[in-house]
């Protein structure tokens, strides 16, 4: 006898479905944050700041840490590891290679040439070193381009980021040399990355930048996934390669240059998150790049509260904390890679 199989009502078919992992994902984001923007050099207890935002009291110095310095660092966190996880996305799923990043253009050697120009050979400044390293990502990650256009593959595109990384620390070497102590610090820190310069009027440019582009890179999750059956085949399927090349990078640029430029040196995030997220969900780039930018969010946010907390009431570089679970993993990534 046959045995009748009841049908899910579709409004409950997206528990069973890719989405149901994100939405803990997103849970998860939420607690950290929650959880990041209490803990620190002066502590804020988890209850008084849920009472608080429930309506009742909370001391002036604990509202006046959490809301003008907690807060915006934290949410900064969320910004720049979305970027990151969405983008190291892109980049995996264009060179098909799970080792792929953001910075394997020459963004980040770019934006660090960048800063490196505006701190020796400028007054300085947090402004003056964005600019200059935003425009140095987005100037270095154009050449790359232009040079791994002339070839019919990405493999052009990766040897031009890899000689473009390569002469943008040569140039940085030279002008390092003219550096005085002071703006060797101011280098290293910057290179070392860090969140705390965090505030709410950079916050109200860098946000609604970062969502636009990683919108622009969800809508292309149809392209990602033909890119992975190879280019000639994504070419057969009717995308233009070169054109969809050229968009991915641009959108890759602007998405992850302005946070470099303003938190300097975080490696990682745009390796590893993007791997954990395909294998726990598939290569399937609706569901990748929501999930790597959520998981980029959470990673960055939970590397952040690490920093601080871990030798009070000093704080380590945050690109120290990700690059001491990202290097480790990228060693797995290649001795799993060599057994295959």
């Amino acid at each position: 006898m046959a045995i009748a199989v009841r049908r899910q009502p579709a409004k409950f078919q997206w528990l069973c479905a890719p989405a149901a992992p994100l939405v803990g994902l997103l849970a998860a984001l939420l607690i950290s944050v929650l959880v990041a923007s209490a803990n620190g050099a002066y502590p804020i207890p988890i209850s008084d700041l849920l009472h608080w935002l429930m309506g009742s009291a909370l001391d002036d110095t604990s509202r006046n840490v959490w809301l003008n310095i907690r807060l915006p660092r934290v949410l900064l966190g969320v910004i720049t590891g979305a970027a990151l996880g969405i983008a190291g996305a892109a980049m995996q799923a264009l060179f098909r290679n799970p080792l792929a990043e953001p910075g394997l253009v020459g963004l980040s050697a770019g934006a660090g040439l960048g800063a490196v120009v505006a701190i020796v050979l400028t007054s300085g400044g947090v402004g003056l070193i964005g600019g200059f390293a935003f425009f140095g990502g987005l100037a270095a990650t154009f050449i790359a381009y232009a040079l791994g256009n002339k070839s019919h593959s990405s493999a052009g595109l990766l040897l031009a980021g890899i000689a473009i990384n390569a002469i943008c620390g040569s140039a940085m070497g030279v002008i390092i040399v003219h550096a005085n102590d002071a703006q060797l610090r101011d280098l290293t820190f910057w290179s070392m990355g860090s969140l705390a310069g965090a505030n709410w009027p950079m916050l109200a440019w860098l946000t609604p930048w970062t969502i636009i582009a990683a919108g622009l890179l969800l809508a292309r999750w149809r392209a990602l996934n033909a890119l992975l059956l190879g280019e000639r085949e994504t070419f057969h399927l009717g995308f233009d390669i070169k054109r969809l090349r050229w968009q991915l990078i641009l959108l890759v640029a602007l998405a992850v240059g302005p946070t470099v430029a303003v938190t300097g040196g975080i490696g990682f995030v745009g390796l590893v998150i993007p791997h954990l997220v395909r294998l726990w969900q598939g290569a399937d780039h609706r569901w990748v790049l929501p999930g790597s930018a959520i998981g980029g969010a959470l990673a960055l946010t939970l590397a952040d509260w690490l920093s601080r907390v871990v030798i009070l009431p000093a704080e380590l570089p945050i690109g120290i904390v990700t690059s001491l679970v990202g290097g480790p993993f990228f060693i797995w990534l290649l001795i799993k890679g060599g057994r295959r």
